[in-house]
């Protein structure tokens, strides 16, 4: 659908008859008789081909492109900006310019007037303005999965939770290492009493705890009981007997 706009049309300057103009989205690329469909928030780029078909040159000055009330083209709803090239197209020769722009996030899913208009003087200096481009477009809404920023800001949150955890477990080892070792630190080695088992009084203090406990394990020599103390019958004969020589 091509736009209308009166009050650009009626009063300014007009195109020239001996320039011709044509325009191609190479982002998004689209194809001829195709609606255009430009992504909010994303670049945009055109070319813009210019043929000077008169005999004196023609300088290509500036580019101005806007988005318009898709129901009456008078109203403005996003200028963007004006780029001068001072170009200069001889006589039968031709000439590309690149403009790019960005349309707002907060004009998706809804459709404009795009208007691009191609200021251009002669070697007189007549000004000319010529609409490249004057239809009306989709401003469309990009669904996308995970891009690269959000994907490295998800690593590095995984990085400090697994570094947080890390930390917190070297924490509660090294306290309850610590508790561990003021126990085993507030308890004293018992005393060991001797008592009849030491009859020499000898002090065993200064050995170690594990001596002391193999000295207590280790096994006690015989005793003589008081019968293995009396003397057998025939003892008692041979000393008898001895006594009587």
């Amino acid at each position: 659908m091509r736009g209308v706009t009166e009050g650009d049309e009626d009063t300014g300057p007009k195109a020239s008859p001996d320039a011709e103009t044509t325009i191609l989205f190479v982002n998004p690329v689209t194809q001829p008789g195709s609606p255009l469909d430009l992504p909010a928030g994303r670049i945009a780029e055109f070319l813009v081909g210019f043929s000077n078909k008169g005999k004196q040159d023609m300088t290509l000055e500036l580019i101005d492109a806007s988005f318009r009330y898709a129901m009456d083209y008078n109203f403005y709803m996003q200028n963007f900006s004006t780029i001068a090239y001072q170009q200069v197209v001889k006589p039968s020769h031709e000439s590309t310019i690149m403009y790019s722009f960005i349309p707002a996030e907060t004009f998706a899913g809804r459709p404009f007037g795009f208007t691009v208009n191609l200021h251009y003087k002669d070697a007189a200096g007549v000004i000319y303005r010529q609409a490249v481009f004057n239809e009306t477009v989709n401003v469309i809404e990009i669904e996308e999965g995970l891009d690269g920023e959000t994907f490295f800001l998800y690593v590095f949150l995984a990085a400090c939770v697994v570094l947080l955890l890390v930390a917190g477990q070297q924490f509660l080892y090294s306290v309850g290492r610590g508790s561990r070792g003021g126990r085993s630190a507030g308890r004293k080695n018992p005393a060991v009493e001797t008592g009849t088992n030491n009859p020499n009084d000898v002090d065993y203090d200064w050995l170690p705890r594990e001596t002391l406990n193999s000295i207590k394990k280790s096994p006690k020599s015989p005793k003589m009981s008081p019968r293995s103390q009396k003397q057998s019958p025939r003892t008692r004969k041979v000393k008898r007997s001895q006594g009587d020589d």
